[in-house]
C-alpha cells in the first residue's frame, strides 16, 4: 500500500480516517460532524478507567456480539475467565433485531 493509499480494514481504519477529516470513501466528512465527534471523544478520554482487563471484556462483547452467536461468545468469555454475558448484554446485543 502506497502512502497516497488508506486503509478501510482494521482496527484503526476509522481512526485514522476520522483524523484525516476524510470518510473511508475519500469524501470529506462535513467540519459540525468531526467537532460534536471530538468533543464527546474529549469527554471519553479524560474518564477513570476500571482496568485493561475490564475494557477488554467489554471490547470483546460489543464487537464479537457482531461477528458472533450469543453462545459462542458466552463460552469464549466463560473459557477466557471473564464473567459470561449479562442479561442487559444480551438484551441489548442479541434482543430482537
Amino acid at each position: 500500500m502506497t502512502n497516497s493509499q488508506s486503509s478501510t480494514t482494521g482496527a484503526d481504519a476509522v481512526d485514522v480516517a476520522i483524523a484525516k477529516g476524510l470518510d473511508l470513501d475519500g469524501s470529506p466528512i462535513p467540519p459540525v460532524k468531526l467537532e460534536v465527534y471530538n468533543k464527546v471523544m474529549a469527554f471519553e478520554a479524560g474518564r477513570q478507567r476500571s482496568g485493561v482487563t475490564n475494557t477488554m471484556r467489554s471490547r470483546t462483547v460489543r464487537i464479537g456480539a457482531k461477528h458472533l452467536p450469543q453462545d459462542e461468545l458466552n463460552r469464549m468469555l466463560v473459557d477466557a475467565d471473564w464473567a459470561p454475558l449479562k442479561e442487559k448484554e444480551i438484551a441489548f446485543y442479541y434482543g430482537s433485531k
